[in-house]
C-alpha cells in the first residue's frame, strides 16, 4: 500500500490543503500564490519521487512568510504520518548535490526527534519577489513538525536561485533515501526499538 497522508489547515492567516504520497513518481500540483515557492515544491516532489499536491491561500498582502511557513508545517506533519511506524525504512539519507557553481549537502535522520542545522548564507535578500530568509523558515517548519534531524550545508555558491534549488533538490533526495524500504532491515532501524522520541 502506498504511504500517504493528507491535511487541511485553516487559520486566520492561511488555508492549506496538502496531500503527500511517499511512494509516488514525482507528480505535483502546486498552487501557493508564491511563484518561486511553487517552483521549489515542484522540484522537491520530482527529485524525491513524491506525489505532492498543495493548494494554499494566504495573506500575501502582508507578506509571503505565513504561507511558506504554514506549508512547511503541513508538509512536515504529512511526512510524519505517511512514514508511519518506520518499520523497515533506511531511516538515514543524504545527498551532496551540485547546481552549477553551487554545492549543497543535505543529511536526514528520521529519528522522531527534531534538530535543524542550517549552514547557508545567501548573498541576496531576494530571489525575484521571494525572501531568501523563507528557505530557512520553511525547512525549520518541516523538520520540527516531521520530528526529524535535518542538516543543510552550503559548501560554496553565489547565485541565490541555484542555492535554493540545490537545497530543495538535495533535501528531497535525502528524504527519498531515508523513507525508502531497506530489504535487509527487520523492524525499526533503532537499537531502542522505536523511532518516536
Amino acid at each position: 500500500m502506498p504511504r500517504t497522508a493528507a491535511i487541511t489547515r485553516n487559520t486566520s492567516e492561511t488555508q492549506i490543503e496538502l496531500t503527500l504520497n511517499l511512494d509516488g513518481s514525482g507528480k505535483s500540483d502546486i498552487s501557493t500564490g508564491v511563484g518561486f515557492f511553487d517552483h521549489m515544491l515542484t522540484l522537491f516532489a520530482r527529485h524525491g519521487l513524491f506525489d505532492l499536491q498543495v493548494k494554499a491561500v494566504g495573506d500575501l498582502q502582508v507578506d509571503q512568510h505565513h504561507t511558506v511557513e504554514d506549508v512547511g508545517i503541513c508538509l512536515g506533519r504529512c511526512l510524519a504520518e505517511a512514514v508511519g511506524d518506520k518499520q523497515g525504512i533506511y531511516r538515514y539519507g543524504h545527498s551532496v548535490l551540485p547546481m552549477e557553481e553551487t554545492l549543497v549537502t543535505a543529511a536526514v535522520d528520521l529519528s522522531g526527534r527534531m534538530a535543524f542545522v542550517y549552514r547557508v548564507e545567501f548573498l541576496t535578500e531576494k530571489i525575484g519577489e521571494f525572501d531568501t530568509q523563507l528557505v530557512q523558515e520553511f525547512w525549520t517548519a518541516v523538520s520540527s513538525n516531521a520530528l526529524l534531524n535535518l542538516h543543510l550545508l552550503l559548501h560554496h555558491g553565489t547565485n541565490s536561485h541555484h542555492i535554493s534549488e540545490a537545497i530543495f533538490k538535495s533535501t528531497a533526495r535525502a528524504l527519498r533515501m531515508a523513507v525508502s524500504i531497506d530489504p535487509r532491515q527487520q523492524g525499526v532501524p533503532s537499537s531502542k526499538g522505536t523511532l518516536h522520541g
